[in-house]
């Protein structure tokens, strides 16, 4: 492996550059018209304009990227996360064109892709699954007929959803029939399918995920686990390893589940597996991440693992150089991702940042992909940086975060950051007694 196009942008795209550096990997950039002055162009050492800033005539313009990865005689493809991350005729067109995926196989990202034949492919492996339809839902009488033998609440589900779209809890009979139009009708606006269907809603849960990494040569090991309940939309704003949830039982038993899970689909890469877990510490297999996670230096800062380096490893065809022995927790590690959002309402708060001044302390990673100038627009993810802190135990960790953030400064924009320092302070974040329902929760005892 010579050379890598990242078929990506911003941060991740920094990202990837700095271990392919190491490793003296040559690497090419691809941007849009509205990415052409940022870092990751720069350190890039090619960089090829592929269109204009809509990503469906970019960042997800198949053609301009293979073009893009010949031009310049790239001999793989580093998806990142997000965009073509998991598309399956990606991953397919790329190896077809002789170059290297850097992922599992199409027929991997395939399987998984589809949430309800992820689940069949789970129960047969033994592995959890929430109780729920084992066919796409053809009705909202199928819907109803469904919920009413698991038994109210519910969540109303896109089989081919991701990233919190598509989904929606339904506590009654009129709410999952008014949720079924409605769902179907965005479905096949974001994923190109309207298949739908149901499973049982579990009340408070915890949303706890599994890095696993798996060779061609059939070795597969999980890099523990990190806690991931603190969401707005369905979606994750910081994150956690190890989780304080858990104790050594449940710890061991969940990440040898996923273990179990990645096994089953013969997975190849780094990947996550992530579970429910109820307050009686059940868990259950929710979906299959066949990519590298926007969190993964959660789990990086954790272990002292490159899980890129693993990526490029793997996607050599090399073993992993690591077994299962070789995984321990180190440290403790936060993630938190500071959004260009308004910090009470969540909702995209695009423009100029005038200043942009990362906090530089000690065990305080920031990976991010603006500078001061840069222009933060609506075509892409309001995500503009994540700070990572560690500490050698959660306490140490957390106060970490509280400084960094105090001295993380950005004008010209709203971001999220107060909203950040208020979750780190409160007392059930402080005493790990949090589950996805804490930003709901914080907001009702505000306004109450």
């Amino acid at each position: 492996m010579r050379k890598v196009l990242i078929a990506n942008r911003g941060e991740i795209a920094r990202r990837i550059i700095r271990t392919c550096k190491a490793e003296s990997i040559a690497t090419v950039a691809v941007y849009s018209d509205a990415d052409r002055d940022m870092p990751f162009v720069r350190e890039a050492d090619e960089a090829v304009h592929i269109g204009p800033p809509p990503v469906p005539h970019s960042y997800l313009n198949v053609e301009n990227i293979i073009q893009a990865a010949k031009s310049t005689g790239a001999d793989a493809i580093h998806p990142g996360y997000g965009l073509l991350s998991e598309n399956e005729s990606f991953a397919r067109r790329v190896k077809e064109e002789g170059l290297v995926f850097i992922g599992p196989t199409p027929e991997v990202i395939g399987q998984m892709g589809d949430k309800l034949t992820a689940r069949r492919v789970m129960q047969e492996a033994g592995v959890p699954v929430v109780p729920g339809c084992e066919d796409p839902l053809e009705t909202a009488d199928e819907a109803a007929s469904v919920a009413a033998s698991i038994g109210y609440p519910v969540m109303l589900k896109a089989s081919a959803g991701g990233g919190g779209i598509g989904m929606q809890i339904c506590r009654n009979e009129e709410s999952l029939r008014q949720a079924y139009q409605s769902l179907r009708g965005r479905a096949k606006a974001y994923f190109g399918s309207d298949a739908m269907f149901v499973e049982k809603y579990i009340e408070r849960p915890h949303h706890i995920e599994v890095q696993i990494a798996g060779d061609s040569h059939g070795t597969v090991v999980h890099l523990l686990e990190r806690e991931c309940s603190i969401q707005r939309r369905h979606q994750k704003v910081l994150e956690e390893s190890p989780s304080p949830f858990l104790d050594p039982a449940t710890r061991e038993q969940l990440c040898q589940a996923a273990v179990q899970a990645a096994k089953a689909v013969g997975y190849t890469g780094v990947g996550t597996v992530e579970f429910i877990v109820d307050e009686n510490k059940n868990f259950y297999f929710l979906e299959m991440n066949t990519r590298l996670q926007v969190e993964h230096p959660v789990t990086e800062e954790m272990t002292g693992l490159d899980l890129v380096s693993m990526q490029l490893s793997i996607a050599r065809g090399e073993p992993l150089s690591i077994g299962q022995a070789d995984v321990q927790a180190k440290r403790h590690a936060i993630e938190l991702r500071v959004y260009a959002e308004d910090p009470v309402t969540f909702l995209p708060s695009p423009g100029t940042i005038a200043l942009y001044q990362p906090p530089d302390m000690e065990h305080v990673r920031i990976d991010d992909g603006v500078e001061s100038g840069a222009q933060v627009t609506p075509f892409y993810d309001p995500m503009i940086a994540k700070v990572i802190v560690s500490g050698q135990t959660r306490g140490e960790a957390v106060e970490r975060a509280i400084a960094a953030m105090q001295n993380f400064q950005i004008t010209g924009i709203k971001t999220n950051i107060p909203f950040l320092q208020e979750v780190l302070v409160d007392e059930r974040f402080r005493e790990g007694n949090y589950t996805t329902w804490f930003v709901q929760e914080r907001a009702a005892k505000s306004n109450s």
